[in-house]
């Protein structure tokens, strides 16, 4: 990359990135987690604001330790795994790992931000590698519960952006998409695979009604 990464900041819209020319782009997280129609609001009213953090804490404990540790063992980092984890988030590591092993090779990149002048976003993505033999965009994610692909279209447009940022900064296209997910108390990882294009006219939908938001608020 002609760049060694991009500035952020949290703003009151949310996480946004510099470009090397100064350009600020939202976060595609950002983008799409206030776009998702989910009701936080609603769920905290009807559990409570304790369950609320409870549920929270567990979820960014749970998906941290996997994704730092998929990370590190990657980097090939010998001490790769905090031994003072708590034992359920080590499982969802032991379940990922043949996955690791035996499909993913030829690391193009890892935890790198990117940006698109198209899209007008940017993001920090989790891996460019060839997942079976094939280059794509690869998410590590973990879940309390089993999902279907239609209950992750949110990872998908996230992908399909960060394809179209990568495209754009190396001129390499890459179509397929990846979600390698793993579930408290089950030892059976999920794989997701899916083609950008299915996703890329959902994402510019996402673009523009959280850009309409945005106005809105600015003209108030």
């Amino acid at each position: 990359m002609p760049y060694a990464d991009l500035g952020c900041e949290t703003l009151e819209s949310g996480r946004t990135y510099h470009s090397p020319e100064g350009t600020a782009y939202p976060s595609i997280t950002t983008v799409l987690g206030k776009t998702s129609g989910f009701d936080l609001s609603g769920w905290k009213a009807q559990v409570g604001q304790a369950e609320v953090d409870r549920v929270c804490h567990h979820a960014c404990t749970r998906g941290n330790f996997v994704h730092d540790t998929a990370e590190r063992y990657l980097k090939n980092v010998v001490d790769y795994i905090d031994l003072k984890a708590m034992p359920h988030t080590k499982l969802l590591w032991k379940a990922m790992k043949p996955i690791l092993d035996g499909r993913v090779n030829d690391i193009v990149m890892q935890e790198f931000a990117l940006y698109s002048d198209h899209l007008k976003l940017a993001g920090r993505v989790d891996l460019i590698a060839k997942f079976d033999g094939v280059l794509s965009v690869i998410d590590f994610k973990t879940s309390s519960t089993r999902k279907k692909k239609e209950d992750i279209r949110s990872y998908f447009m996230q992908k399909a952006g960060y394809a179209v940022m990568f495209e754009e900064r190396t001129g390499i296209a890459i179509t397929n998409l990846v979600t390698l997910m793993v579930v408290d108390n089950d030892p059976k990882p999920k794989v997701f695979i899916s083609h950008r294009d299915d996703w890329i006219g959902e994402l510019i939908e996402c673009i523009e009604e959280f850009n309409c938001v945005q106005t809105d608020k600015s003209s108030v």
